[in-house]
């Protein structure tokens, strides 16, 4: 059902957000918004924003965000619709009528669920007949007990191709509703009867998100294919758009901020009943986009759990292809990969719900599993297969359509790049033990000046700024997201900063201090800004002060790595001349000067 721009817009209008909020949330004024903590995942120090004169929620913790609407209708699990109408009566306002046409077509979608119920219980009732002991020995040689068997509401289709429709036509069932909604095949000829959609199959419900059955999955008992059949398309069932378990994982979703996607039913009902309550599967077919915005409505990064043959690494690949265009600041996925020859189900029979918490422990991040993609599928031995890589990661960049998060892509991937093609040479005789140990500079016979040790004092003084005037962030992320700091707190707070600047562009100083104690980083904060600062990390700093300082400081941080690089490029250069690694050198050789030769007048 859709409703009029202007409705929705007078709805939101009349309505108080912190009001709606705040009798599921316990809310604390601090200054123009309020604060509580998210009721959409655990925590114990507030992260939760609430603001009428934005109209919107906010929570730095998981990312959850939208207006009144949209917190009525994740906190009580309502679609649109009926969200819509519950605030319309608590704002006095009228829901406009809907067309003939829509009534018409809400009354026999009523109708087909009722249908599609009374198919569900026909299906459980069997599993426990005669006629159903060898589906029910093949749920429970599955491993599967009692309680899950009806929590998952599972059941058994007879071989006989009328049984169904005997069982369920009457006064206020029809045939035609019930090939409308999928139970019945109605022959192509038009002449003969309609008979059973599913005969001789273990049955899997198929609910929408409020929990009502609106399609089955079979599995056939014995040979014949195909081995598994879903319902068709019909007015209650889109499979691109529906996931299996999703009102099962619901809770557990949002209880843990998790949401595993596997690819079959017996994969999701195994992992429910390990403890692993967060697991859904798309329908037969590839991940969609809606399955995904449909994700992303319980949890921020869902992890997708694909078997590790080539069918299942396919499978992957076609969901990273459709998530990329559409990531945004905090929503994104992860990619875990079963053991060889394992799915959810045997892993979880042989090893339980620990050696399936281990595989998703070493899930990848989006971005992880594009680099292992892209640099593992074709050879990069030559310049023209090293420029091709470069292109098609560029390619794939463009494609995201969020500016900011495009942003910090490129940025990782080019980090990424430059340590692949011009990777820093170790001490000899001594292992390299990472990009903040450049062991091996230049002789010093070099022009180049020998690299200072860490300086810590510089860390604190680019965090301090950073913390004092995040609106400069955007000169600095790119960088600062290649350092590793020596101090390993500092190296946490500066991580934190990260985080929370791409995830919340826009942040004051103060929001930003609040959000960083709520992450664990109080006492780094407080130790940093109790220090005694230069003029630029000042709060009172004007911007352009700061920017100054801050760029002197983070220009000094990377000096050790810009002389590695220029080593690297130098010595490329004397194997195989060419322009391109000259103004690669050239580059960096003017990048060095400007750090060597800024005005010392800062106190850094």
């Amino acid at each position: 059902m859709s409703f009029p721009p202007r409705f929705l817009e007078e709805l939101r209008s009349r309505l108080s957000i912190t009001e709606v909020v705040g009798r599921k949330v316990k809310l604390t004024r601090k200054g123009r918004e309020q604060w509580g903590c998210c009721p959409f995942h655990n925590e114990k120090t507030p992260s939760f924003s609430v603001s009428d004169e934005k109209g919107f929620y906010h929570c730095f913790g998981c990312g959850a965000h939208g207006d009144v609407i949209g917190f009525t209708m994740r906190a009580g699990g309502l679609p649109f619709p009926e969200a819509v109408e519950r605030l319309a009566g608590e704002a006095g306002m009228e829901v406009p009528k809907a067309s003939p046409e829509e009534r018409e077509q809400a009354k026999r979608e009523a109708s087909l669920y009722e249908v599609m119920e009374l198919a569900c219980k026909h299906f459980e009732t069997h599993l426990r007949s005669p006629q159903g002991r060898e589906a029910l020995a093949y749920l429970k040689g599955r491993g599967l007990t009692d309680e899950t068997i009806a929590r998952f509401r599972l059941g058994y289709a007879p071989e006989d191709r009328n049984e169904l429709k005997v069982a369920l036509l009457g006064e206020t069932i029809t045939k035609e509703m019930l090939v409308e909604a999928g139970l019945l095949i109605q022959p192509e000829d038009g002449g003969r009867e309609p008979y059973g959609r599913f005969r001789g199959r273990v049955m899997f419900p198929i609910t929408d998100k409020r929990g009502r059955v609106v399609a089955f999955g079979g599995r056939i008992m014995g040979a014949g294919e195909p081995k598994y059949l879903n319902s068709p398309e019909t007015p209650l069932f889109h499979k691109g758009r529906q996931l299996y378990a999703l009102a099962q994982a619901r809770e557990g979703a949002r209880a843990t901020g998790r949401l595993i996607a596997v690819e079959g039913y017996m994969d999701v009902i195994a992992l429910h009943q390990a403890g692993l309550d967060q697991a859904v599967a798309p329908l037969g077919t590839a991940l969609t986009e809606a399955q995904i915005e449909e994700m992303w409505r319980l949890a921020p990064e869902p992890i997708l759990c694909f078997d590790g043959d080539s069918a299942g690494q396919r499978a992957a690949g076609r969901a990273l292809e459709r998530a990329l265009p559409m990531l945004k600041p905090g929503l994104s996925l992860r990619f875990a990969t079963l053991p060889e020859g394992e799915d959810p189900d045997t892993l979880v029979a042989k090893q339980g719900a620990k050696g399936m918490e281990a595989v998703l422990a070493g899930a990848h991040s989006l971005l992880e599993r594009l680099w292992i993609t892209e640099t593992q599928s074709h050879p990069i031995d030559t310049p023209e297969r090293r420029a091709a890589l470069e292109k098609r990661l560029e390619e794939q960049t463009r494609q995201i359509q969020d500016q900011q998060v495009q942003y910090h892509y490129r940025g990782d991937i080019r980090a990424r790049l430059r340590n692949l093609f011009f990777p820093p040479r170790p001490q000899r005789g001594k292992p390299f033990k990472g990009k903040d140990n450049f062991s091996q500079f230049p002789p010093r016979s070099s022009p180049l000046a020998q690299p200072s040790a860490p300086e810590p004092k510089l860390e604190r003084l680019l965090l301090a700024c950073l913390i004092s005037h995040p609106d400069l962030i955007d000169e600095a992320a790119e960088s600062l997201g290649h350092l590793t700091f020596s101090d390993p707190a500092l190296d946490r707070l500066r991580q934190e900063v990260l985080n929370l600047l791409a995830q919340s562009p826009g942040l004051d100083s103060d929001a930003l201090r609040h959000h960083l104690e709520a992450h664990g980083c109080k006492d780094a904060v407080d130790s940093l800004l109790r220090t005694t600062l230069a003029r630029f990390a000042k709060a009172d700093a004007g911007r352009d002060e700061a920017k100054k300082g801050m760029l002197h400081a983070l220009g000094r941080l990377r000096r050790p790595e810009i002389v590695q690089a220029i080593v690297e490029a130098e010595r490329r250069l004397g194997e195989q001349a060419s322009d391109e690694t000259w103004e690669a050198l050239k580059t960096l050789q003017d990048e060095l000067n400007t750090i060597d030769h800024v005005d010392d007048d800062e106190d850094v």
